[in-house]
């Protein structure tokens, strides 16, 4: 059973507050919620951020978070 406003529903305010508290309160689901309570995080983390990616194809990556930009950081150090 789906818990929550369908994604493609939310306003991008919405959206963006959502994937917010959900990375705040991942690391206490972690460590204290059940099984059922991590499995709901998880399936609404990828969803909201599955519709992130949606509205936003064309998103800036920064260079570093590539696989070259971590070569080189490497190389650098």
């Amino acid at each position: 059973m789906a818990i929550g406003v369908e994604p493609a529903a939310l306003s991008e305010a919405d959206l963006m507050r959502e994937l917010g508290r959900l990375y705040i309160t991942r690391m206490d689901t972690l460590r204290h919620g059940s099984d059922h309570a991590l499995a709901e995080h998880t399936r609404r983390t990828a969803e909201l951020e599955a519709e992130y990616i949606r509205r936003h194809p064309g998103r800036e990556i920064h260079p570093e978070r590539l696989r070259s930009g971590a070569r080189a950081r490497t190389l650098s150090s």
